[in-house]
């Protein structure tokens, strides 16, 4: 029994070449081959997020800035991609898809401290070489490689979006070979935001400028208002491009005494600044005896009747002196008008009898400049009790809606409805308040 226990013992160390063999002579050693160690692999870089987790708003507060640093794997040259993943989970109903989230996004990058530029998320569920679950991904400029690379991302996300919740979004950069050179995650905790609310705003005639902003209540539309600042008397016209209100998105444009041409800049979340400083346009705006805002640009009518477009110039951020692309004309006849304002994208405008005619936007501008708006459509009479008309945002919880001031000074809401695919003012109205007689302009 002990031979045999002995014989199992060296036969086992013999297989695992643990033990020198014997067989009633010298011992003999048995060859080892020598290891070679295996290579090191190469240590990838690191990416720091910078100042801890980022709380992202939904809502109208604007953009918030990610910051994070990439230090690439030593030795690394060339070019590199970095991308930003946003592994969301936990999708809602409605048809919300990575996409569709992604062109919600509004973001803006700057790598290794350049300008900022306009950067776009995308989705990646239709692409067919993405694995693994549908994430949202943001693809930066391409940097050079470098020590220590510094990058900048803007967030800016509308409302409804706070199902995010808080994210680990991974971080890659990669050689022009496709090899990881640097990973980590930054934290995102994506929260709920301030609500939009739409603005109003009433110029005094000391030319001091106030601001209303919308509250979502039917019963109350308007909060009390707040002071914006004087010196607003300068202009003859004031012109909302596009819904101003709590987002920060709705600019302005103001032409003064000379005929000059100047732009405001909408600022998120600040009733009594709602505008950056103004950007100077350009002369010779004379000429127009009204101007409409349209989905950022502008229609004036000249002085003989002649409506003319001008399209928002896309390749201009806000603050160049070029606003508009050169503009297009849409055709005469237009001195038929009394009063003119916007309402969602279309126009509103009221005849020398009182009739109030809706002019819907026309959704082929992009190719056809000369068409802005479809054929008109009849609201009705008897608006010409009125001494002032203004389209503005949803003020009471619904769609657009237009305010009138009669030669009292009262204020009227009508609530927008849609009537035969219209966008126009309801038959009924709601009084607002008094004392409006104080503005000499209201938008």
């Amino acid at each position: 029994m002990t031979r045999t226990r002995k014989a199992v013992v060296v036969a086992t160390a013999l297989l695992a070449g643990a033990v020198p063999l014997v067989f009633g002579g010298a011992p003999a050693l048995a060859a080892t081959a020598p290891v070679a160690a295996a290579p090191a692999a190469a240590e990838v870089g690191t990416v720091v997020q910078d100042g801890g987790r980022l709380t992202v708003p939904s809502g109208t507060e604007g953009p918030v800035t990610l910051r994070f640093t990439a230090k690439p794997t030593a030795g690394t040259t060339g070019p590199l991609t970095a991308r930003v993943e946003l592994p969301v989970t936990g999708w809602p109903g409605g048809g919300m898809t990575d996409h569709r989230l992604a062109a919600m996004i509004d973001s803006t990058c700057s790598v290794a401290g350049g300008a900022f530029a306009p950067c776009e998320w995308d989705g990646t569920s239709l692409d067919e070489d993405e694995t693994g679950p549908a994430r949202v991904v943001l693809d930066l400029p391409v940097a050079q490689a470098a020590a220590s690379i510094a990058y900048a991302v803007t967030l800016d996300l509308p409302e409804g979006l706070e199902w995010i919740g808080a994210l680990d979004a991974p971080v890659t950069l990669k050689d022009a070979a496709g090899a990881t050179v640097a990973a980590g995650t930054v934290g995102v905790d994506v929260v709920k935001g301030s609500a939009y609310r739409p603005y109003l705003f009433g110029r005094d005639r000391d030319g001091v400028l106030w601001t209303y902003k919308g509250t979502g209540d039917a019963t109350r539309p308007l909060e009390r208002k707040v002071r914006v600042g004087g010196g607003w008397q300068q202009y003859t016209a004031v012109v909302p491009l596009d819904e101003t209100g709590s987002n920060g998105r709705g600019d302005v444009v103001a032409r003064d005494r000379d005929g000059v041409l100047w732009f405001y800049e909408g600022v998120p979340n600040d009733p009594a600044t709602p505008f950056k400083p103004r950007v100077r346009v350009g002369g010779g705006w004379n000429k127009y005896t009204a101007l409409v805002g349209r989905d950022g640009g502008l229609v004036a009518r000249d002085t003989g009747g002649v409506l003319w477009n001008y399209v928002r110039d896309a390749e201009r951020p806000a603050g160049f002196d070029v606003l508009f692309e050169p503009r297009v004309a849409v055709g005469g006849g237009w001195n038929a008008y009394d009063a003119l304002t916007s309402l969602g994208g279309g126009a509103l405008a009221r005849d020398k009898a009182g009739v109030l005619w809706k002019y819907e936007r026309d959704d082929y501008d992009g190719s056809a400049p000369a068409r802005p708006y479809e054929a008109r459509t009849k609201v009705g009479g008897g608006w010409q009790v009125y001494t002032a008309l203004a389209g503005t945002g949803d003020l009471q919880g619904g769609h657009p809606d237009v305010v009138a001031r009669d030669a009292g000074g009262q204020l009227w809401l009508y609530a927008g409805t849609y009537r035969n695919g219209s966008l126009q003012p309801a038959s009924s109205r709601t009084l607002v308040g008094g004392g409006w007689n104080t503005y000499d302009l209201v938008f």
